[in-house]
């Protein structure tokens, strides 16, 4: 099992994104418990980053909109960085 953590920007960025879209809240939790229990699950869509944010993956939270996290295997810890529409995290 993952350890899930917030960056600091993440905290702030994730409370304004469920004030505007407070029916993704029960979805959201279901993807992050998945993340944490097991981070290759399918339905995550799970992918690595490229050019300058090379060093972060993605998972859909639904087709519109993603989570930008930081993978760190061997301490199992998953830093949650961004979070967003497509758009808005990949720019």
């Amino acid at each position: 099992m993952y350890e899930i953590r917030f960056s600091q920007k993440y905290e702030k960025k994730v409370f304004r994104f469920f004030r505007k879209h407070p029916e993704l809240k029960s979805r959201y939790i279901k993807i992050i418990r998945i993340l944490q229990v097991n981070s290759l699950h399918s339905s995550l869509r799970l992918h690595e980053l490229k050019g300058k944010k090379s060093e972060f993956y993605s998972i859909s939270l639904d087709m519109s909109y993603r989570v930008i996290f930081d993978f760190i295997i061997q301490d199992k810890i998953i830093t949650l960085v961004d979070i967003g529409s497509h758009n808005e995290v990949y720019s």
